[in-house]
């Protein structure tokens, strides 16, 4: 069975996100959507660690009211980080209104997706505003069963979780000094009203496994995890381009 060191893991996270800016961003701070759920959370302690509180904005993107929005609230007091709030109800509604008057009947998974484009969005307007760089957020057991939204929160400037199973990212977080609150907060998207495992049909232990461990699944897990990955391995890989010029 494969097992992160947490530690070592943890101090070459942070070292990677000091070269990373001063290679990419010298100067810049980083830019993080804050949920209040273990990976932003985990990403903005790592963050704060790496270029010091100063160096960190944190955005809230409540889509009209948001029932757990008292989380990221914590994540703010915990860290002392710069906390920018933008609701983005109007730009999302706005959005729908006008794929109506085009004549367009926007489908269950686009007004689950639509939000979470806005939002990274919305990042990007804050980050260039501030002289910034967008983490994403994203973690390997998300990727692995294709639970994000391509262009919304899989997009990002620099990634320090992709390669990370949730259980390790709840095991970073605590390593950090993050609350319980914020590392053990049933994960959802805050968007379509279910719960992550809900809506991708298999908990995250289970995932994790398949990742690290996948002789201990059952063969009906590893396959249904399985199928996931290969239908949504594409989202790993930015646009294909075409390369058959002939001159």
């Amino acid at each position: 069975m494969k097992a992160v060191n947490i530690e070592k893991t943890t101090e070459n996270l942070v070292q990677w996100i000091r070269d990373w800016f001063e290679k990419n961003g010298k100067g810049c701070k980083a830019v993080i959507g804050i949920s209040g759920g273990k990976d932003s959370s985990t990403v903005a302690a790592l963050c704060v660690k790496a270029l010091g509180r100063e160096n960190v904005i944190g955005v809230q993107m409540p889509n009209g009211e948001q029932s757990d929005i008292e989380y990221s609230d914590l994540v703010f007091k915990v860290l002392g980080i710069k906390k920018i709030t933008v609701n983005i109800k109007a730009a999302v509604d706005g959005a729908v209104d006008a794929l109506k008057n085009a004549g367009l009947t926007p489908s269950v998974q686009t007004m689950t997706n639509l939000p979470c484009r806005i939002r990274m969005a919305t990042l990007y307007a804050v980050s260039q505003s501030n002289n910034g760089r967008v983490s994403c957020n994203c973690n390997l057991s998300e990727d692995t069963v294709g639970y994000s939204t391509r262009y919304g929160d899989d997009v990002g400037d620099f990634a320090p979780l992709r390669n990370l199973t949730t259980k390790e990212v709840v095991a970073i977080g605590e390593y950090l000094g993050l609350p319980d609150d914020l590392t053990q907060k049933i994960p959802s998207d805050g968007l379509c009203g279910k719960v992550d495992e809900d809506n991708i049909g298999i908990s995250y232990a289970k995932i994790h496994e398949y990742q690290r461990n996948p002789e201990a699944l059952s063969k009906e897990d590893f396959d249904f995890i399985d199928r996931k990955w290969k239908a949504n391995e594409f989202k790993m890989y930015p646009a294909e381009i075409f390369d058959g010029l002939v001159f």
